[in-house]
């Protein structure tokens, strides 16, 4: 069990909007991206769910669980997703995106996992490739404010995921 500071975290996002507003712009235009170079919305999406369940991101996890599901995501394939590897619900495209996601998060391995890069490229166009790093790029950013600031993660009270 992890337990909370006592102290205050400061919420960058308030503390510097312009900032926050600036990656959201980036975010957008990433999503934008990503859309232009034939990568579906709901791909779009379980990129930021794999990328936030890799970061420990809660605050993230819930938001792009309901977009996908609102989207007409199967709760089955995101039941899934952690494991994603040894299922078969997800095709050519989508595992090369994932894995590319995966490479990508977890930069600090990415000498040792080198071929992860090169087997996403070869089933990717270089705009996907690109836009699947610029997506991912915005949701660790995202996931490292909500984390950094302690956003609060708790049951919503009038709706459900």
């Amino acid at each position: 069990m992890t337990i909370r500071s006592s102290t205050p975290h400061t919420n960058v996002a308030v503390k510097h909007p312009e900032l926050y507003n600036t990656l959201n712009t980036v975010s957008g235009l990433a999503n934008q991206a990503a859309l232009a170079e034939g990568l579906s919305p709901l791909l779009t999406e379980l990129i930021k769910i794999r990328v936030s369940q890799i970061n420990g991101c809660a605050y993230c996890l819930r938001i792009h669980t309901h977009d996908s599901l609102a989207q007409g995501e199967s709760p089955e394939r995101l039941a899934v997703l952690p494991a994603w590897r040894e299922s078969m619900y997800f095709n050519e495209q989508e595992r090369s995106a994932l894995a590319l996601a995966e490479y990508i998060t977890a930069i600090e391995d990415s000498h040792l996992n080198a071929g992860l890069y090169e087997s996403a490229a070869a089933h990717l166009t270089p705009g996907q490739v690109s836009a699947v790093t610029w997506v991912t790029m915005t949701t660790n950013t995202y996931n490292r404010i909500a984390i950094s600031s302690a956003y609060t993660v708790a049951p919503r009270k009038t709706a459900r995921l």
